[in-house]
């Protein structure tokens, strides 16, 4: 699939909306569009590939697939073994304190990870030490103004989170997963890019809507538009020396 193009965005937005009932459907495209996304910019065959807070595998099994020496470390041990199994090679691990060596990846990817820490910044510091200079980072996280930034309380989180979690619950009959300032919190595209371009560990390769079908760097760039346009902001950043 061509990114962007209206077929794509699609396809993901079809495989989205069967996730509860279709996860390997889901997270199978997701991973194999994310290593399309990378490859744009770095190829995956021979690289160390270190998988932040990838879940139950679906893309540590992508880059394997495409030649990478991928390791997966993720923090909650139910999303480990969400398919019944551990992983091969995966690490029960705090993404704010990784049991990596300085430089040890030439590719760290963190997929709709950043809105559920609480210390976006230290998090990011720790992605940028374990990639080697000249590496390259994949990071992306939904934006908490987007239409689907309350997860699966989404767009009743415009009204508030607490209403969302009761409509959430009236709705279903359940407890929503995500609850704000506990496992969700609030970002936003125009501070976070502030942040990154401050930095001098990294630069921004690009910075755009990961889903957008089309003016998919655009977006990024308007202010207040963004903010609920970019739905799913992605920076692809270079490690500087």
């Amino acid at each position: 699939m061509r990114d962007p193009s209206l077929r794509r965005s699609l396809t993901l937005f079809r495989a989205f909306l069967r996730e509860q009932h279709d996860p390997e459907h889901c997270y199978g495209l997701l991973a194999r569009d994310a290593a399309d996304q990378i490859e744009r910019y770095e190829p995956l065959e021979g690289r160390v590939v270190a998988d932040i807070g990838g879940g139950s595998g679906h893309f540590t099994e992508e880059f394997r697939r495409r030649g990478a020496q991928s390791y997966l470390f993720e923090p909650d041990r139910r999303e480990l073994t969400a398919r019944g199994r551990i992983p091969a090679g995966a690490v029960l691990a705090d993404g704010y304190l990784l049991p990596l060596a300085d430089g040890a990846a030439d590719v760290c990817f963190s997929s709709n990870v950043l809105e559920h820490v609480a210390d976006p910044r230290t998090f990011l510091s720790e992605l940028v030490r374990v990639t080697r200079p000249g590496g390259l980072i994949y990071l992306s996280f939904t934006n908490w103004l987007s239409p689907w930034g309350g997860h699966e309380t989404a767009p009743w989180h415009y009204l508030g989170a607490g209403r969302a979690r009761t409509l959430y619950r009236w709705r279903t009959g359940r407890t929503a997963k995500h609850t704000l300032g506990e496992n969700l919190f609030a970002l936003h595209v125009g501070p976070t890019l502030r942040h990154i371009r401050s930095r001098d560990d990294v630069r921004i390769v690009t910075a755009r809507s990961r889903y957008a079908p089309f003016l998919a760097e655009t977006i990024p760039r308007l202010p207040v538009v963004r903010e609920v346009a970019t739905w799913n902001l992605l920076l692809i950043l270079r490690r500087l020396p």
